[in-house]
Formats: C-alpha cells, sequence, structure tokens
C-alpha cells in the first residue's frame, strides 16, 4: 500500500504549486520569444524567402534551357537544310562534270575517229599511188618484153600515168 499513498500524494493539487508553475512558464516563454522565438522565426522567413528564390531561379533556368532548346533546334534544322542545300548542288555539281567527261569522251571519240579516217584515207590513197606506180612498172617492163626492145621509160611513164588517171578512182 505504500504505492497507492504514494500515488494519492502525487495527485494532491497544490495551488502554490501551480501558481508558480504558471509564473515560470509565463516567464520561460517570455524569454524564449525574445531571445529565441525571433531568430527562430528569422530563420524560418529566411528559409521560406530561399526556397522562393531557389523556385524562381528553377523557373528562370528551365524557361532560358527551353530557350536555348528551341534555338538548338532551330539551329539543327537550319544546319540539315544547308546541309541538304549542299548535298543537292554537290549531286546537280558531279552531274555538270559528268555530263562535261561524257561530252568530252564523245568530242575525243569523234576526233580520233576522224583522224583515223583521215589515217586510212591517206594510207589507201598512198597504197593506190603505190600501186598504180608499181602497175606502171609493170606495164612497162612487159611492154618491153612484148616489144624486146627498151622503150624509153620516162615517156612511157607519162603515157601510162595519163591512162591510169583516166581509170576511174576506185
Amino acid at each position: 500500500m505504500p504505492s497507492a499513498y504514494f500515488l494519492l500524494a502525487m495527485l494532491e493539487i497544490n495551488p502554490g504549486l501551480i501558481l508558480w508553475t504558471l509564473i515560470i512558464f509565463v516567464a520561460l516563454v517570455l524569454i524564449l520569444k525574445k531571445v529565441a522565438w525571433k531568430p527562430i522565426l528569422e530563420a524560418l522567413h529566411k528559409r521560406e524567402h530561399d526556397i522562393h528564390e531557389s523556385l524562381d531561379n528553377a523557373a528562370k533556368a528551365q524557361k532560358e534551357a527551353e530557350k536555348l532548346l528551341a534555338e538548338n533546334r532551330a539551329q539543327l534544322a537550319r544546319f540539315n537544310e544547308e546541309t541538304t542545300k549542299m548535298l543537292n548542288e554537290a549531286k546537280h555539281t558531279a552531274e555538270q562534270m559528268k555530263n562535261q567527261i561524257v561530252q568530252q569522251a564523245n568530242e575525243s571519240a569523234r576526233q580520233l575517229t576522224e583522224r583515223a579516217k583521215a589515217e586510212i584515207e591517206r594510207d589507201k590513197d598512198a597504197a593506190i599511188q603505190s600501186l598504180r606506180k608499181e602497175v606502171a612498172t609493170l606495164a612497162i617492163q612487159a611492154a618491153s618484153k612484148i616489144l624486146d626492145e627498151t622503150l624509153d621509160e620516162n615517156r612511157h611513164r607519162k603515157l601510162v600515168d595519163t591512162f591510169l588517171t583516166e581509170l576511174p578512182k576506185n
């Protein structure tokens, strides 16, 4: 039972103790208000201000990032457009160069063909001339053998040349 007695003693209302407890509590609240409450509130207000400022800065940074992203996209689009334009110009230039090279090759081939034809014609004419001279020589030799006498070669050559020039060219 001593513990029950102790509990009743504890539950006993002591008006002096209540009064002094209230006075100390009020004094402590006033002292805390004067000494600690203001710095705590100021720290909280400062923290709140810093948080708002950080949020504002983050919003500004996000807007700036979006602006930079839009600029980068626009610049990328310009680069793509310029690259496409340069590729098209390069294709066009390559096509022109190809056409020019083909045209030059065709012209060179035509010139080579013409030179070859001219050379063939000269060789043909030279062969015909050579053949005529050979025929003239053979004709003179044949005539000499037939007549069994020596003829004036220059006179007879002129006679054969005249005859051969009167023949058709083919």
